[in-house]
């Protein structure tokens, strides 16, 4: 299975392309990494209803994560099961230490199993995402400044992400 995602003005189409096998251990064709408040009631919500519509089983996590409460090893799993990972970046995407720690699983996965891993720039630019800086790199910077390793670790995982082929909603327009 692979998703094929292109924009005719402002509809997007999906189109599902049969592959030849597919790992025993793939749950899902499709992860979704977003951030809630940003996006879930407005663009990840379409991009779900889309995919379903197209029987392509796609991974959204309904939970909202309270915070200081740690990523649940379940999701961690649906990552490892997904053929495809599609991370969202919107504005307030580098603010959730959550989403930061899925993007980590997303690229480890994509680097030891050779996940496809397609960014989808929302409403913010890939440069911003691969320096943090802009909006993006304001809440970036709002995160514990004790965590310096992490910080890293995570910038790391940002400018590896922004520098992969993508979608951007500010070009497809």
């Amino acid at each position: 299975m692979f998703l094929l995602m292109s924009s005719n003005s402002h509809h997007w189409n999906l189109m599902a392309v049969a592959s030849s096998s597919a790992s025993p251990q793939e749950k899902y064709d499709v992860f979704l990494s977003f951030r809630g408040a940003d996006t879930r009631n407005t663009f990840t919500s379409h991009l779900y209803a889309a995919l379903c519509q197209k029987k392509i089983n796609a991974f959204i996590d309904d939970e909202e994560l309270k915070r200081g409460e740690q990523i649940s090893p379940s999701l961690l799993n649906a990552i490892e099961q997904s053929k495809i990972s599609l991370i969202i970046f919107s504005e307030g995407y580098a603010s959730s230490r959550w989403c930061l720690e899925e993007l980590e699983k997303i690229l480890e996965c994509k680097n030891s199993y050779g996940q496809i891993v397609i960014p989808v720039f929302y409403g913010v630019y890939p440069s911003d995402v691969r320096n943090q800086t802009g909006t993006f790199g304001k809440v970036f910077d709002e995160l514990e400044k004790d965590r310096q390793e992490m910080l890293q670790r995570w910038r790391t995982a940002l400018r590896e992400a922004a520098n992969l082929s993508g979608f951007d909603s500010d070009v497809i327009k």
